[in-house]
């Protein structure tokens, strides 16, 4: 019987996630899951079907945690719509997701994880394009410069940007990263692509 306590279970999948990002995919068991929420042990058992049901609401938390909170919306919203806002907002965007490091290395994770789970693999790919298509449109109705190619080139740079980030802080500086992501901001999103 699946548990419907939505708290214990959120606390759960959180575990999941510090689990995924400390020991890897090899070391998520639901004893493991149970440890790291400081729940009685057999808690995760009884809120989840099995692991890969785990691995995939694992990945479903961590989205739901990146999402920008609507403070942050609403004013993106009303910021300027230019390069530079562009940039602020990419900036913003790799200080979020880096300040959120289990959750993403839990991420690279579960990617790793689907090279070997079909089941998996159709659930982050389904997510991941929802993922890409949401910014898209939220782009597109924002009037920023660029189109939907721009924000797919920009998506694929800052990730990687990203994971240098988390797993080799020290190959670029604070300074270089935001350089970067201006750098990549100015190159991709052309002048003539501004509106």
């Amino acid at each position: 019987m699946v548990r419907r306590n939505d708290q214990r279970r959120a606390a759960l999948v959180d575990g999941a996630i510090e689990v995924l990002a400390a020991q890897g995919a090899r070391g998520l068991t639901f004893r493991a899951v149970d440890t790291a929420a400081a729940v009685p042990p057999g808690t995760a058992s009884n809120y989840f079907a099995n692991r890969d049901d785990l691995l995939t609401q694992a990945g479903a938390r961590v989205y739901e945690r990146l999402h920008p909170d609507e403070a942050t919306l609403t004013r993106q919203r009303t910021a300027g719509r230019d390069r530079e806002t562009y940039v602020q907002l990419m900036r913003e965007l790799v200080d979020r997701i880096a300040a959120f490091r289990t959750g993403y290395l839990a991420l690279l994770e579960l990617r790793l994880e689907a090279t070997r789970r079909p089941e998996l693999r159709a659930v982050l790919t389904e997510r991941i394009r929802e993922d890409v298509a949401a910014n898209v449109t939220y782009h597109e109705a924002s009037g920023l410069p660029g189109d939907a190619t721009a924000v797919k080139l920009l998506y694929l740079a800052l990730n990687w940007l990203i994971v240098e980030q988390l797993t080799l802080p020290d190959v670029f500086t604070p300074a270089e990263r935001d350089e970067l992501v201006a750098a990549a901001v100015e190159r991709i999103v052309t002048p003539d692509e501004d509106r």
